[in-house]
């Protein structure tokens, strides 16, 4: 059987007003890796075990650093989780956390639905979609991870059963994230056209910058959905990670935005028509 790698827990136990956890806390979020990662003995049936269901919720007082490192690494948390989606490989964890503190505080749980993720704030919402056979399910994030090259959402033993992850150890999933508190939109009547970014000469997108590292990718990645509040993505070929946004309503309208992002000290976007 294949297990998923676990990922070090990173030390994220202060808070933006510098109080910290007790000490208690941090010894057992960040505990010995004296053990290996597995499976419970007994075995569960995740396929009638319902999704997580979103709600609004304040986001954790000790879970959202602006920023943290974990191996070296700085990571960078997302002030608001509207619009995130991504694409990349997805783990899970199981026996050897369960019931340890998460970076939210909460226990973790591994029969719940939930996951660790590198940037989004928590708790958020997740929809998790397994590329590999086509099955979703709805996570609550209250964790932080992987901090593997590579690997975007750490997934509960149970979520990672029930979406096909648990025999194959790691899939490729699309991580969308559901957002309760803005109101939705009203679709205008059919006589007015709406902006997609699509003309007769295709969509525009403003390419930020390509990475040999998809790490460094997801990096600006966190940081653009925070400058701009726009949609971000991560196209990726021949190990070349080349970070968008968009689609944008126009070739102007991404212009400007390459001038928004000039002041602070991304200077080499560009636009790209697809």
């Amino acid at each position: 059987m294949t297990i998923a790698a676990r990922r070090p827990l990173p030390q994220v136990c202060v808070s933006r007003n510098l109080f910290c956890l007790a000490l208690s806390l941090l010894l057992s979020a960040c505990g010995s890796l004296e053990t290996q990662d597995g499976a419970p003995d007994r075995h569960v049936d995740a396929s009638g075990i319902a999704d997580a269901v979103p709600k609004v919720e304040p986001y954790s007082k000790y879970g959202n650093p602006r920023s943290y490192q974990v191996a070296g690494k700085t990571y960078y948390v997302l002030d608001d989780h509207s619009g995130y989606q991504q694409r990349g490989q997805a783990s899970w964890y199981g026996t050897k956390f369960h019931g340890r503190r998460t970076s939210s505080g909460e226990p973790y749980d591994m029969y719940a639905m939930t996951a660790a993720h590198k940037s989004l704030p928590i708790p958020s919402y997740v929809e998790v979609t397994n590329l590999d056979n086509g099955r979703k399910a709805i996570l609550r994030v209250n964790d932080r991870g992987p901090f593997i090259d590579g690997r975007i959402i750490d997934l509960s033993y149970v979520a990672a059963k029930k979406l096909g992850v648990y025999t194959t150890g790691t899939a490729r999933v699309n991580v969308r994230a559901i957002d309760l508190r803005k109101p939705a939109t009203t679709r205008p009547a059919t006589s007015q056209p709406v902006a997609t970014g699509k003309t007769a000469g295709g969509l525009f997108y403003l390419q930020v910058g390509a990475f040999g590292e998809r790490t460094n990718a997801e990096l600006m990645l966190s940081r653009l959905v925070t400058l701009t509040g726009e949609n971000v993505l991560i196209n990726s070929q021949q190990q070349v990670y080349r970070v968008r946004i968009g689609p944008l309503a126009s070739e102007q309208a991404a212009r400007q935005l390459a001038s928004r992002l000039s002041p602070h000290g991304i200077n080499d976007a560009h636009v790209i028509r697809e």
